[in-house]
Parts: C-alpha cells; structure tokens; sequence
C-alpha cells in the first residue's frame, strides 16, 4: 500500500493560472514558498502537524494569495504552478 508522501508524489501536477482560479470562488488555494518542498507541505497538513502548520504561516511560507499576487498572475494566465490537493485544500507553488 503507498503511503500518504507516495500518493502526493504520484499526483504532483504543473498547471497553469486559468486552471486555478476557479478555486479562488470558495477561498481553497494556498502558496507555498518556493524553499519548502511541496510534497513535503502536503505530508504535513494531511497529518494535521499543526506545530508545524503554523510555524511556515508565521514565516509567511504558507499563505493565502495576496491580492498582489492574483493581480499579476491574471495578466499571465498560463503562469505555471505545481499543485496538490489536500482537502478541502488546493497547495501551489510557483514554478
């Protein structure tokens, strides 16, 4: 049986912005900072490692998009990103 890190490695995805703003409707998509390991992240929330969880919020390496960020990436709407789903969470990084 694959493990929790096995299966997000299998469903690492790259896509691009206009794939992922559907998701911005009901406030699902979270950035990660391009210095942590998106697999990595993914492990760690789907095991509610909350110490850990919030220590990268506090960085600011985990985080909503800013209304900065969204402005940008919707004049680059095949910006690319890797994604993985931990519900009821969408993880990105940029590429």
């Amino acid at each position: 049986m694959a493990t929790v890190k096995e299966g997000f490695e299998r469903d690492l995805a790259q896509v691009h912005w206009r794939e992922l703003r559907i998701h911005l409707r009901r406030d699902a998509l979270v950035t990660v900072a391009g210095e942590l390991d998106l697999v990595t992240v993914a492990t760690t929330v789907a095991s509610d490692d909350a110490a850990q969880v919030e220590a990268w919020i506090g960085a600011g390496q985990l985080s909503k998009p800013s209304a900065a960020d969204l402005e940008a990436w919707e004049t680059s709407p095949d910006k690319p990103f890797l994604m993985l789903i931990v519900q009821p969470y969408i993880l990105i990084q940029t590429v």
